[in-house]
């Protein structure tokens, strides 16, 4: 350190040098080994709470603590997206673009892949652990008051959501994008009043939870759209906007019927909005868009699949009607371009090897299995697929299985950490069915199916025209992406 005195117009003045520049410098992004260890700790204590599979139909516990800490929720204009697949690709979507347009975000998704630290992100980047201990020390004494009142913990998830609502105030941010965990009515992120209401695709899922058939779903994914009006300014109508993306008729039967109920403004796919085109490009797809406020060609989208393009138009809408896009008010294209090209969406077919080529995809129901399906279909030439397909024991892996069966040359059949996992034996028993004996190979634990894929994808004269695709649940996602090295984002 070069300390000095000096003499200035204003008197003595001593130079600190480096000690102002420490004082004032950033705090270091690097994670340590201690922060992991702290991390963990607080993911243990978490954890002793309901998880996020046991839901609890109430608001209850959530506006009590949100009332306590000051409505934090109601500190930044949102956009909140439920719906049964697509949900986090679109919330990045929105979040790369915001970016774009130079606002400062908040974005929470769940479930994450890697880190419970992705699931809530300021300006694109997850918080760094000693980010996510401290805040949940901070809201953990107002939790516990609420614990205490209702007789009975709040759940992991009504905690987390909470964490981030609180982050983005304590950011602060200029808007909030906000992925609902299961449902919408009951979900714990509804306790925001979103400027914009984004409905992805709706099919059946979670239906012990949210009722079995689409209706019932769909009941509760309207659930986020709700009523805005300020009771004590009726004369100044609010902001309330629905963009909802292709429904079975069933589902936009209720959607609708919500969007009238509370008087929102609504745009759907394939009427207001939609994709125009699509065309094949190195790395993902080019396309051209159809938007509230017009045509936006030219978008070039790093991720592959038809249903990624038409999630892209879902973000482009909701970002047109979060800015008030109309005719004649279009958002800058270039703008438009420069947030597309940004976008990630880790584990949503994901190439993470070349030879053979590899890709992760999170596809953890039929629905999404198809979209997967169809994406490697449409945007790739296989002459030789390998299915590495490890699945929860409570989602339907049998329709799982039936989607991929038509697009894969073989399967192997394993299972994840969770301990809601399908077996190896059991999911590979159901997969002989379907693919016959011949085609089906089991391998107890995820890294060995890995190289048993690899090895026999490379046992073909065609190398070149071989692949892997790791698939079945989100956490065989992100354990995936973990085994080739990459980091949590």
């Amino acid at each position: 350190m070069h300390d000095k005195v000096e003499l200035t117009d204003h008197g003595l003045s001593l130079s600190l040098g480096d000690l102002d520049a420490q004082r004032n410098a950033p705090a270091s992004r690097e994670i340590s080994e201690a922060d992991l260890a702290e991390l963990a700790a607080v993911e243990a204590e978490l954890d002793t709470r309901w998880p996020e599979t046991k839901i609890d139909p109430s608001l209850e516990r959530m506006e009590m603590l949100m009332d306590i800490l000051g409505s934090p929720q109601r500190a930044y204009p949102a956009i909140h997206v439920a719906g049964t697949n697509g949900k986090t690709s679109v919330v990045r979507m929105i979040d790369a673009l915001l970016r774009a347009f130079h606002r400062r975000t908040g974005r929470t998704t769940s479930p994450h892949l890697q880190l419970v630290t992705e699931r809530i992100a300021i300006d694109g980047i997850p918080l760094h652990p000693r980010d996510y201990v401290r805040m949940w020390r901070e809201i953990r004494p107002y939790v516990e008051m609420v614990d205490e009142q209702c007789g009975m913990k709040m759940s992991k998830f009504e905690v987390l959501t909470a964490m981030a609502y609180a982050a983005f105030a304590d950011a602060p941010v200029d808007v909030a994008i906000v992925e609902t965990g299961m449902g919408g009515r009951w979900d714990a992120t509804n306790v925001i009043s979103a400027d914009v209401a984004v409905i992805t695709p709706i099919g059946l899922d979670h239906t012990d939870y949210l009722g079995d058939t689409l209706t019932d779903i769909a009941e509760e994914k309207a659930g986020i759209i709700h009523s805005r009006w300020d009771v004590s300014d009726l004369l100044t109508p609010p902001e309330n906007i629905a963009i909802i993306a292709q429904q079975e008729p069933e589902a936009m039967k209720v959607l609708l019927e919500q969007a009238v109920a509370v008087d929102a403004a609504v745009a759907r796919e394939g009427s207001e909005w939609g994709v125009l085109k699509s065309t094949l490009a190195v790395g993902g797809q080019q396309l051209e868009l159809r938007g509230l406020a017009g045509d936006y060609p030219d978008i070039v989208l790093p991720l592959s699949g038809e249903h990624q393009a038409r999630n892209a138009a879902l973000a482009l809408a909701a970002v047109e009607a979060f800015f008030g896009a109309a005719p004649g008010k279009a958002l800058d294209l270039n703008t438009v371009q420069e947030g597309f090209s940004s976008v990630a969406s880790p584990g949503r077919l994901e190439r993470v090897r070349a030879t053979p080529t590899t890709f992760i995809d999170a596809a953890h129901n039929p629905h999404g299995a198809r979209a997967l399906a169809q994406a490697l279909d449409r945007d790739f030439e296989f002459s030789r697929l390998i299915g590495v397909v490890a699945t929860l024991g409570d989602k339907d892996h049998i329709g799982i299985l039936k989607e991929l069966e038509p697009y894969l040359s073989e399967v192997v059949c394993t299972q994840n950490s969770s301990p809601r996992a399908s077996s190896a034996a059991d999911l590979a028993e159901e997969a002989r069915l379907i693919f016959g004996e011949e085609r089906v190979h089991e391998a107890a634990q995820l890294p060995g199916a890995i190289e048993l894929a690899v090895a026999l994808a490379e046992d073909t004269d065609i190398q070149s025209g071989s692949g892997v695709i790791i698939t079945g649940s989100v956490v065989t996602a992100g354990e995936a992406r973990t085994l080739f090295g990459k980091e949590p984002a």
